[in-house]
């Protein structure tokens, strides 16, 4: 059954900034993000009838996410270089742009465990589940990326 203009636009409102940021969080780069929030949402449109619940949809939308970077990034025509300063002007408040900044400096592994702790609020165990990790490895990239991160933000005076 097709979703409703209404009820896309909805969906999009609801669940784009969560999708776009951990997207950003994951690729480092504008236009892969966008790239995967298209990809996203076009998957969702077509199968937006099986999710029973908006705990189960949020779950849904952060697996594929991660997913569809997955996929990207192990794509051979991904480009290498990425312009972290144009990344970390979009989709964050001004408070929180330069340190959002020294988030997306951080190594692939790091920066994906450290968004999806602060700024989506997920616990260790539902990062083990998202990105298919351990546990404990969550939590060691979570320490060695708050680590990492406090060096940073000393460094930078933030």
């Amino acid at each position: 059954m097709a979703l409703s203009q209404d009820r896309r636009t909805q969906a999009v409102e609801r669940w784009g900034d969560m999708v776009y940021r951990l997207a950003l969080a994951r690729t480092a780069s504008v236009p892969d993000a966008e790239d995967v929030f298209q990809e996203v949402f076009l998957r969702y449109f077509r199968h937006e009838d099986r999710f029973q619940s908006d705990e189960y949809r949020k779950a849904w939308f952060i697996r594929c996410t991660v997913n569809r970077c997955k996929s990207l990034l192990a794509s051979p025509w991904r480009r290498r270089t990425v312009p972290l300063e144009a990344a970390a002007e979009i989709g964050v408040e001004d408070d929180y742009r330069e340190v959002y900044a020294a988030v997306l400096s951080l190594p692939a592994k790091y920066r994906a465990v450290i968004h999806l702790h602060y700024f989506e609020d997920l616990s260790v165990a539902e990062m083990a589940e998202t990105l298919e990790l351990p546990e404990g490895t969550v939590k060691s990239q979570l320490s060695r990326g708050r680590a990492l991160l406090r060096d940073m933000l000393k460094e930078a005076e933030l």
